[in-house]
């Protein structure tokens, strides 16, 4: 059963930077796809980015050039580095798996339980 704890969120200033992880266990990271998702209050669950097994990456329109999605098998971990943060970005961050899930895999069967991230101005 895979379990996926993610860690790193907080409040952050606009235009700075934060780095939020993503530990995976109970499933075969290396075969993984994983992905980034976001929910705001309110609002529907969103896409943020995505990175398949062997490091294709996709990124929602709004953060691309912004945000990085990158991924460590050796340390079962993904990342998600935003830069430039706007006050908009502010929700609880997800990260999901699934195995063979490539770059463009939208739909996932394990997820965290997210972590908060606040964007002041």
């Amino acid at each position: 059963q895979g379990q996926l704890v993610e860690s790193g969120g907080g409040l952050v200033q606009a235009g700075g930077s934060l780095r939020v992880s993503c530990v995976v266990s109970g499933l075969a990271f290396d075969n993984c796809g994983l992905a980034w998702f976001r929910q705001a209050p309110g609002k529907a669950r969103e896409f943020v980015g995505a990175i398949g097994r062997t490091g294709g990456r996709t990124y929602a329109d709004s953060v691309k050039g912004r945000f990085t999605e990158s991924r460590c098998n050796a340390k079962r971990t993904t990342y998600l580095q935003m830069n430039s943060l706007k006050l908009e970005v502010t929700a609880v961050y997800h990260c999901a798996a699934q195995p063979y899930a490539t770059e463009y895999t939208h739909d996932f069967r394990y997820w965290g339980q997210g972590t908060q991230v606040t964007v002041s101005s």
